[in-house]
């Protein structure tokens, strides 16, 4: 692969060169990527089959497997996007560094801005055509027409694409911070690159700090923006996770100047998914007995609660993933670069497809769980083949 230091975080993937510790090749993070982009397919499939209504096609359970599809949904709400936003972070200073504050816009509003008008243009019309036909049915029912263009209009949002919107923002403003950071050094101009610092081990006070910090923001955001919030037309499913998916990015950057991956221990990736673990099992007992929406946000006791626990499996979760993948999964073979190549598109066209497959197991009866199984053991694989095959087209993987 080549330019692989210039994508995002779902295409990003480091150069095989060992020139400082940000462009060593790390085949593992190529790894990360695969399994959080198998993880949203899956993520979704569970919101089709659980009590979640938060998709394009779901059909609610109607039995008690469906409360483990919305703790599985629980789990992944809680890191894995914050997990990509970090990823995303850890590539830009790099691309930046080697285009400039201007070739590096053009080049973020092509590789995030195209996929995202793809979305919105051409797949989810074909994505929500089932949501306007209840629609249409209700409002024939009561004598009225709906043209297919006003709810168009009125619904729209980008779709699981919200992420490369806010990953497009986040950029822009790390190359504003840029550009104005170079203007206030002497002698700089936009060709400057920030110094890479040597690896350093992170210690176990600042991770504490941080998540300490982010538990404290993350409340003090939801008492205005809860849980459940959904920002129209901008389509944000999950704004009240704001602080935590700005200040990943952040870190991203951060280590990558800093070599901060490179330089976690072992033992630092047992303790992450140890004070996860922990964390989890002091959680449970309040989350399973508190009153629907006291997590929610809005001052309560239960949302700072809440937003530790997030914050703090969150922390622990990426510091785990990150140990592990690297020390057990830094190397890649001919299907594992093929998923690699192809993550961003499953990413872009994955919700057509799953939608296709609510409809065409619409007949099968069975527990939430045993249809979830069923329709993501073909989802995942369905996803790729289909991304394969839009990448396929002339000049698509140039943006995908």
């Amino acid at each position: 692969m080549t330019d692989e230091l210039e994508r995002t975080a779902i295409k990003a993937g480091p150069e095989p060169t060992s020139a400082g510790p940000g462009r060593l090749r790390m085949l593992y993070i190529d790894n990360l990527r695969i399994a959080l982009t198998a993880l949203v397919v899956l993520h979704h499939t569970a919101v089709t089959y659980g009590n979640i209504p938060a998709w394009y096609y779901t059909e609610p359970a109607k039995d008690g497997s469906g409360l483990l599809l919305d703790v599985f949904v629980m789990f992944n709400q809680a890191f894995f996007m914050g997990f990509f936003f970090m990823i995303a972070g850890y590539f830009t200073p790099a691309s930046y560094d080697r285009k400039g504050a201007r070739p590096f816009f053009r080049d973020r509003l092509k590789r995030l801005g195209v996929p995202l008008l793809a979305f919105l243009l051409l797949i989810r019309p074909l994505t929500g055509f089932s949501g306007y036909a209840e629609l249409r049915a209700s409002f024939a029912e009561r004598g009225e027409s709906l043209p297919y263009w006003i709810y168009y209009v009125l619904s729209w949002d980008a779709g699981p694409l919200w992420f490369v919107e806010v990953l497009l923002v986040f950029a822009v403003l790390y190359a504003l911070v840029r550009r104005r950071g170079a203007h206030r050094l002497p002698d700089s101009g936009e060709t400057r690159r920030d110094t890479v610092r040597a690896s350093r081990p992170l210690r176990p006070l600042p991770i504490v700090a941080y998540t300490v910090a982010l538990a404290l923001a993350t409340y003090l955001w939801r008492f205005a923006v809860p849980n459940g919030t959904y920002v129209p037309f901008v389509g944000l499913p999950t704004p009240s996770f704001l602080p935590q998916y700005a200040s990943f990015f952040v870190l991203g950057v951060l280590a990558y100047r800093r070599g901060w991956a490179q330089s976690l221990s072992r033992v630092a990736g047992r303790v992450g998914f140890a004070v996860a673990t922990g964390a989890t099992l002091a959680y449970l007992p309040i989350v399973t007995t508190v009153d629907v929406g006291a997590l929610d946000g809005h001052g309560t006791w239960q949302s700072l609660v809440s937003a530790a626990w997030e914050s703090t499996f969150a922390v622990g979760m990426v510091t785990g993933l990150t140990v592990f993948f690297r020390e057990r999964l830094n190397r890649q073979g001919a299907t594992a670069a093929f998923l690699s190549r192809h993550a961003f598109a499953v990413y872009v066209i994955h919700a057509p497809v799953l939608v296709g497959l609510g409809f065409a197991f619409r007949w099968l009866h069975a527990p939430a769980a045993a249809k979830f199984a069923c329709v993501a053991a073909l989802a995942i694989p369905l996803c790729w083949a289909v991304a394969y095959a839009v990448r396929s087209l002339p000049r698509a993987d140039r943006v995908l």
